[in-house]
């Protein structure tokens, strides 16, 4: 059984793979007769999946495995190469990111440490070198969401009052580096598939914490993530999906808190939001 499934979720994402592959083989302390690459591609349309499979042949030594997909969302493309890897532990990686040499080794050493840990995150900063904030959050709720929505404040929602290199329990890590154990997903379940993409992350670590087990963010290792480069070549779906995402969070995890006046109102001020970033973006 290998030790490690690493999932990596491509849409139109040459460039970058030609950049993330190299930096997992180059990985220092891994045993890579442990580790298996799967990657899933969510039909780019492009040269990508033919890239990637020409690729895999100069690599043979390598366990690195392609999956053409049809593009059904973050979700469901994940899930998929879940379902066929067989890791003690299972990493999603976003394809625009780049691992530093000790990243898999100090994250599973931790791992391995910390049994009431479910899921961790390491550090993940931006190509400018500045914190990606997404990786390390509290769960969103009415009043923090209406801030960083709204007020464009994100102090609360992202831990901005806590030093960035300070490890700490929080609410959620983000999916573009999610190291998970598989025992704690057998518990858990796969990615909920109503979320085309974003916020699966969050319910997983939502559900990984109702399970009784701890979300970590351990920033002794860093790896760049090059933001948003799949989102951006669809921005029309991408920003419906991520207003989706946030009814669907609010429905399955808040509702039951709230009168239903109020979980209308919190409709309204997703959906108008969304309406009107589509009119001033042009995007209708």
């Amino acid at each position: 059984m290998p030790n490690l499934s690493i999932i990596i979720l491509s849409y139109k994402s040459r460039a970058h793979l030609e950049v993330l592959l190299p930096s997992i083989w180059e990985s220092e302390g891994v045993d890579f007769n442990a580790l298996e690459v799967i990657v899933v591609d969510n039909d780019s349309k492009d040269d990508t999946l033919g890239w990637l499979q020409e690729y895999q042949k100069n690599y043979t030594d390598k366990n690195l495995k392609i999956l053409p997909n049809v593009n059904n969302g973050f979700a469901k493309g994940n899930n998929l190469g879940i379902k066929q890897c067989s890791g003690r532990y299972i990493l999603l990686l976003n394809p625009d990111t780049k691992l530093s040499a000790d990243t898999l080794k100090i994250m599973l050493d931790f791992m391995d440490r910390r049994p009431d840990v479910g899921i961790s995150g390491c550090k993940l900063v931006k190509a400018d070198g500045k914190l990606d904030l997404a990786c390390r959050r509290r769960f969103p709720n009415p009043r923090n969401s209406f801030a960083r929505l709204f007020l464009r404040s994100n102090q609360n929602y992202n831990y901005s009052d806590v030093d960035e290199n300070t490890e700490m329990e929080v609410d959620s890590v983000v999916g573009a580096f999610l190291l998970i154990r598989r025992s704690v997903m057998d518990k858990i379940g796969l990615l909920d598939e109503d979320y085309f993409m974003y916020g699966e992350d969050l319910d997983w670590c939502w559900k990984c914490k109702q399970a009784g087990y701890k979300v970590w963010y351990y920033p002794k290792t860093t790896t760049i993530h090059y933001k948003g480069e799949s989102s951006k070549k669809a921005r029309f779906k991408t920003l419906k999906a991520f207003h989706d995402a946030m009814w669907i969070f609010y429905k399955k995890h808040y509702s039951q808190q709230y009168p239903f006046f109020f979980s209308w109102l919190i409709w309204l001020a997703i959906y108008g939001r969304l309406t009107v970033l589509f009119l001033v973006r042009g995007l209708l």
